[in-house]
């Protein structure tokens, strides 16, 4: 089984960007589709983006399409979330999450929490106003 951890939140102003890093252990990451969701304070934990295990297709959370982009490294067994023009409400604890595919290659999208089979600790992205 694969294991991920996240790095890269940090405080920022408003309009501001950031990129996370995802790494993952343990298993071959291409095997593995792989999303970002977050968790703010008292919210229920919501998607971001997903990537497929090619890192062919991409899919992204309205409330970031077109400011947030997913991206992975196969061979550093890293996903990266780049986040651009910051807002207050992307305050959260942003998550990495890892989908296990039997299959090799494919551009399966995953959306929900329970597609997703392991879990990073998160990493605290605050943006100020």
């Amino acid at each position: 089984q694969v294991h991920v951890v996240e790095s890269g939140g940090g405080l920022v102003q408003a309009g501001g960007s950031l990129k996370l890093s995802c790494v993952a252990s343990g298993d071959t990451f291409s095997r593995y589709a792989m999303g970002w969701f977050r968790q703010a304070p008292g919210a229920e934990r919501e998607f971001v983006a997903a990537i497929s295990q090619s890192g062919g297709a991409t899919n992204y959370a309205d409330s970031v399409k077109g400011r947030f982009t997913i991206s992975r490294n196969n061979a550093a067994n890293t996903v990266y979330l780049q986040m651009s023009s910051l807002k207050p409400e992307d305050t959260a604890v942003y998550y990495c999450a890892a989908h296990f595919v039997p299959s090799y290659g494919t551009n399966t999208l995953y959306y929900t929490l329970d597609d997703y089979n392991y879990w990073g600790s998160g990493t605290q992205v605050t943006a100020s106003s």
